[in-house]
């Protein structure tokens, strides 16, 4: 059993299927399940249950998942202190984004540190908040942007933006022409919301339930420029941060502050306290820390 084998095994259980782990890879699907299955021959287990498309880990299989995934943070960590040891001011970064910080923060970042180290490469994973902390935990991301607060443990952050969410309504709504809105006054509206691993979804839902009254949620998407159009089209109302809003044309959507409560949006970048983070990985933090600080204080 090698390295490879390790990889290609814990990407199949994180992914529950063959056909998405090869993508992710970048190898044939043949090739990962001519690897699963000699595994599980030189073991003498079944790792996973195959039942049609779905698979799940099979009890012997959650156990070795949990021991690669162990033996594949070391080695990943050996690389990396090597790679220091040498000096070499090159390497790779995987970066967790909500789609719709990236566009709103993040371009003009990337370029100035590509500029800056055109031997490192960043590949970006666009996901829900919960999405990214959740692979920032297992070690699938070496950092990520969430809403704060977080709900796990043993993560290091540095907060960048604080903003609070606003209402969009169709020009014609009844609460169109108000100067703020109250949480409450929208317990009849049809809410357009964000998908389920959003941080946003769960976040809206607990603030109806405190204000009295569950959210008649009638869309959910992972895009916020659908979930506009869709206000736009008079389908119902939702809750945006501030960034996303100052995008809106106000000829389509009506732009509400909203009040009792005001919805804080706090984003912050976040990585794992107990694993080693490569050159690469600490570089980009320190960077970050100073353009985005910039642009705040603009």
């Amino acid at each position: 059993m090698d390295i490879r084998q390790l990889q290609y095994l814990v990407e199949v259980a994180r992914q529950r299927s063959f056909t998405r782990a090869a993508e992710a890879l970048f190898i044939t699907q043949p090739t990962i399940s001519k690897t699963i299955r000699v595994m599980e021959e030189e073991l003498g287990v079944v790792l996973f249950d195959r039942q049609g498309k779905q698979i799940e880990l099979t009890d012997a299989g959650r156990i070795i998942v949990e021991r690669a995934q162990d033996i594949l943070n070391s080695f990943q960590s050996l690389s990396a202190e090597l790679d220091d040891l040498r000096n070499l001011k090159r390497g790779h970064i995987r970066i967790g984004l909500p789609p719709m910080v990236g566009a709103s923060f993040f371009p003009k970042l990337m370029g100035l540190f590509h500029q800056r180290y055109p031997e490192i490469t960043i590949r970006l994973f666009e996901d829900g908040a919960k999405k990214v902390e959740i692979d920032v935990a297992e070690g699938a991301l070496d950092l990520g942007v969430v809403v704060l607060p977080t709900n796990e443990e043993g993560f290091s952050c540095f907060p960048f933006v604080e903003e609070k969410l606003n209402l969009i309504v169709h020009p014609s709504h009844r609460l169109a022409g108000n100067k703020e809105v109250e949480l409450s006054e929208l317990h009849e509206e049809y809410f357009i919301m964000f998908a389920e691993d959003f941080a946003l979804h769960d976040r809206i839902i607990r603030e109806c339930q405190h204000a009295g009254f569950q959210p008649r949620i009638i869309y959910e998407s992972s895009q916020w420029d659908l979930i506009s159009q869709m206000v736009a089209a008079n389908l119902g109302v939702a809750l945006l941060p501030e960034a996303v809003c100052r995008e809106m044309d106000p000829s389509r959507i009506s732009v509400l502050p909203m009040v009792k409560p005001m919805i804080p949006w706090k984003l912050g970048i976040i990585w794992r306290e107990d694993r080693y983070l490569s050159f690469a990985a600490r570089e980009w933090i320190r960077f970050a820390r100073i353009v985005l600080q910039q642009e705040r204080q603009k």
